[in-house]
């Protein structure tokens, strides 16, 4: 990484979580700044690994994918090797929105959306499957969701 951020760089990271659509001008505006400085730190804090993408986010019932799923995966073998190829593999499935691994009974958390029950369980017969080293995996269906962000607030001070 670069250089510690200071409070314009926080700044410009906060508008951009909230909008990354936001013109350069009303940007630079809002921060109180030229055009210039803010593209000069935008392209900085992409270099540093601060600002990893900037994206659109889609409403996952209207584009056909109302179904999320939160599934837990345990491996039959774990090795630092077969952990990398497991993430591998996840990275490369559409309907896998991220990815974790975690501590615990399970190896990894996955977020899945899917079309439906039946592109679900085509998903899990797929990918889950024994010849991807998959011992057992669970499944808990959404319901509800009554938040989801995908903002860090940056405290300015």
């Amino acid at each position: 990484m670069g250089k510690c951020m200071d409070r314009l760089d926080i700044r410009i990271l906060n508008l951009l979580q909230e909008d990354a659509s936001l013109p350069l001008r009303a940007l630079a505006e809002a921060v109180h700044s030229s055009p210039a400085t803010c593209q000069r730190r935008i392209a900085q804090l992409k270099a540093d690994g601060y600002l990893l993408k900037q994206v659109a986010i889609v409403d996952r019932v209207r584009v056909g994918r109302p179904l999320t799923v939160f599934v837990s995966v345990e491996l039959e073998k774990q090795n630092a090797a077969l952990l990398r190829s497991f993430e591998k593999k996840m990275t490369v499935e559409d309907e896998v929105m991220a990815c974790y691994e975690v501590s615990g009974e399970s190896d990894f958390l996955l977020i899945v959306n899917a079309a439906s029950m039946e592109s679900y369980h085509a998903f899990t017969r797929r990918v889950f499957s024994s010849n991807n080293n998959v011992r057992n995996f669970t499944s808990n269906f959404a319901m509800h969701c009554s938040k989801f962000e995908t903002r860090i607030r940056l405290d300015e001070t």
